[in-house]
């Protein structure tokens, strides 16, 4: 497993780091393109603290810019992230634009770009392929959350798995274009099975990255009513932390991992109380134990 601030301090000699951005997009699944309502589980001002904000590219950028500036004063460069619904759901024309806005400061040494795999034709990906020329760090982050197609279609996600596979394959025609794969852990219909049945998908594609989410319910979600009707439950800290560390074994040493959990505000938050921002450093810290007894149990049986 190689950590993602590791894995750019290495190359860049510093820290880098990453700028959210709003740019204004939608998603298919909203609009009726694909579906209405979008995904069960997405309030996506829970996911980020920029997202749905009412400024310009370039007031996040350097707004943000001012901001890391000052905290960290070693800091190498930037990476523009383009987070809040579907990044690349736009017509080529208006996402040059957006994309350009981003890649013309000079501190920025790329772009990660977070999208759906049914968004990504042909012309897109040319498009993303031509920052890599100039710009070392660029990313699409795919949303496939699990391999199971019926907790997919459960979740009003709009899309099935061969959809991923084929964006995933399609994109890394383009050397320069690095994949970040999503995955949830905790979903409503998924078993232990699946969650190591996806991590088995992703590591048999030629996936550069991953993040890991914990499922967490947050308010004005259709997932916060099924909740309060009782019709699932959500993980305790310790069986998911045992679930990422045998994920984490499935997948290739060489993966970069860019998160293993996931919270939010407590203002946002309904359950589990263990994903609010004030308890990251705690499921990180029982993920770092589960690793590590998974691994003295593996030594222990080599005696």
């Amino acid at each position: 497993m190689i950590k993602f601030n590791q894995y750019l301090k290495d190359k860049y000699g510093g820290r880098i780091q990453k700028i959210s951005i709003d740019a204004g997009f939608t998603c298919p699944n909203r609009d009726g393109n694909v579906a209405f309502g979008g995904c069960t589980f997405c309030n996506n001002t829970s996911f980020s603290p920029y997202a749905m904000t009412r400024q310009t590219v370039e007031e996040q950028i350097e707004k943000s810019i001012d901001f890391y500036s000052k905290r960290f004063k070693k800091i190498k460069g930037y990476i523009a992230y383009f987070q809040a619904f579907s990044n690349t759901y736009a017509p080529v024309e208006k996402l040059k634009e957006i994309y350009d806005k981003a890649m013309e400061y000079p501190e920025i040494i790329g772009m990660s770009i977070g999208t759906r795999p049914d968004v990504v034709p042909e012309p897109v990906l040319d498009l993303i392929a031509t920052y890599t020329v100039e710009k070392p760090e660029i990313w699409l982050e795919y949303g496939l959350q699990t391999a199971n197609i019926k907790t997919l279609r459960n979740i009003n996600r709009g899309h099935g798995v061969s959809e991923f596979v084929d964006a995933v394959l399609r994109t890394k025609k383009r050397p320069g274009i690095k994949v970040c794969a999503h995955m949830i852990v905790g979903l409503p219909g998924d078993e232990y099975e699946d969650y190591i049945e996806t991590a088995k998908l992703i590591a048999a594609l030629p996936i550069d990255g991953i993040k890991i989410h914990p499922l967490h319910v947050v308010k004005h979600t259709v997932m916060a009513k099924q909740y309060a009707n009782g019709e699932f439950g959500v993980l305790e800290l310790e069986e998911y932390a045992k679930i990422v560390a045998d994920i984490l074994e499935v997948l290739p040493e060489d993966i970069i991992v860019q998160r293993l959990t996931g919270e939010a505000t407590e203002e946002e938050l309904i359950a589990p109380e263990w994903c609010s921002s004030k308890r990251k450093m705690d499921v990180l810290k029982a993920i770092d134990e589960a690793v590590r007894r998974k691994q003295e149990e593996k030594n222990l049986l080599r005696i």
